[in-house]
């Protein structure tokens, strides 16, 4: 199945009083690669987000973005009244404390080392933000994946396009080529008559056959023909498939094969009517590669 690269999902959920949100984005990239956005206090799930997304995607730039936020009173931190007063206590020793010079800012304690408790120890809260955002995770991946099939389809209609193009005038190439060595046989007669004509010069046959059989086999691009047409074939094949295997890296191999035998028939026929044809299928191979370039 052809699949884009390009997608977006998202999913949220509001789990014990905290809402979850969970994105992931992917762009085009040769291989997988992850970017994982997450909260300070969650990063040490990175690791087990990046293995499910490999799990589920298999090429591109992906980038998951994570929040979560406290809906009520659950998400509060708890005031360490211990600590707040022993800090209390050592501010009031200073002079310009004791002396009045100087008043004691209570919401600057707050920030100090231990005076805020988070309302559940590290563990549990790495323990919920797992269950919870584990499930959405798959859930976002389940809408980016649906993304890329359709604009997979569009992909799809289009290589489709270029493909037959590149049938047709290959078809033509096809047919256009068993002329050529005729009318360079009509051409080398006519030139060697005329310039013989009203002499005593005899041309013996044998050199004329065996400087067309010459020409015909430097010009002869019956298998360039061949190959590319099984080239095509199986790049139509691919396209057709179900099956959820990545395809992105054979279309590409192909279309680098393709060009090679569209180089070679240019390199080999002089044809001018086969080089027009040639100069239309590189250019539809051109734009196949170039599409390829976003197919997982």
């Amino acid at each position: 199945m052809v699949r884009s690269m390009t997608g977006f999902g998202e999913a949220s959920a509001q789990i014990d009083g905290v809402h979850y949100l969970v994105e992931v984005r992917s762009l085009n990239n040769k291989y997988f690669k992850a970017t994982i956005r997450l909260p300070e206090v969650y990063q040490a799930l990175e690791a087990e987000f990046e293995a499910e997304l490999r799990r589920r995607i298999t090429r591109g730039s992906v980038t998951m973005t994570a929040s979560c936020t406290a809906a009520g009173a659950s998400g509060a931190h708890a005031v360490n009244h211990e600590a707040l007063e022993h800090y209390i206590e050592q501010i009031r020793r200073a002079p310009m404390i004791a002396d009045g010079t100087v008043r004691i800012d209570v919401s600057g304690l707050l920030l100090l080392p231990g005076v805020l408790q988070p309302p559940v120890d590290e563990g549990d809260r790495l323990d919920r933000a797992r269950r919870a955002m584990l499930p959405l995770l798959n859930k976002a991946c389940d809408g980016l994946i649906a993304m890329r099939e359709r604009e997979g389809k569009s992909l799809r209609d289009e290589l489709l396009t270029h493909r037959s193009m590149i049938a047709d005038r290959l078809t033509r190439i096809a047919e256009r080529s068993p002329t050529v060595v005729n009318e360079y046989e009509n051409r080398l007669r006519a030139r060697i008559e005329m310039m013989v004509k009203g002499t005593d010069v005899v041309v013996n046959p044998a050199d004329l056959i065996r400087e067309i059989a010459v020409y015909a086999e430097r010009s002869d691009i019956a298998e360039e023909i061949s190959r590319l047409s099984g080239h095509i074939e199986q790049f139509e094949q691919l396209l057709s498939e179900s099956d959820d295997r990545p395809l992105g890296r054979t279309l590409e191999f192909l279309g680098q094969e393709m060009l090679r035998e569209a180089n070679t028939i240019a390199s080999k026929s002089p044809d001018a009517g086969i080089s027009r044809l040639t100069v239309e299928v590189k250019g539809a191979i051109d734009r196949i590669k170039e599409q390829v370039q976003n197919v997982e």
